[in-house]
């Protein structure tokens, strides 16, 4: 694998895995007076990260860029939060920084190792 191609592949799994370490900190540690239940917010911030995962480690082209989908709804939530809620901005501004930089990780190693590898759809015109 290319260097540069590996440098955006660790650029998306570093960032990803502070993601979630910082969903898990924030969820059990941060908001542990929450009015809601502890399994409940770990359900609902920690276990989307973990459906990409075992294709991330592996380096799958295609998880890279379906990973994208689940990393805007914390993309959405770190701007939620930075707004409504000031004590947890600077918890937001982390969120923003690991999804933002996850996200162009993640985009850049799936259009390039998908190149690489041969894969992609193929564009109408030349199918006719």
């Amino acid at each position: 694998m290319p260097n540069k191609i590996q440098l955006f592949r660790t650029l998306a799994v570093s960032n990803f895995f502070g993601l979630l370490g910082l969903m898990l900190v924030w969820q059990l540690i941060c908001n542990a007076g929450s009015d809601t239940s502890v399994w409940f917010r770990l359900g609902l911030w920690v276990v989307p990260l973990l459906f990409p995962l075992p294709g991330l480690l592996r380096g799958k082209p295609y998880t890279f860029a379906w990973a994208n989908f689940i990393l805007m709804w914390y993309f959405l939530h770190g701007f939620t939060m930075l707004y409504i809620e000031p004590s947890q901005r600077g918890l937001a501004l982390v969120e923003i920084l690991f999804t933002t930089a996850a996200f162009i990780g993640c985009t850049a190693f799936a259009r390039l190792q998908g190149r690489a590898l041969g894969l992609g759809l193929p564009k109408l015109k030349d199918q006719q």
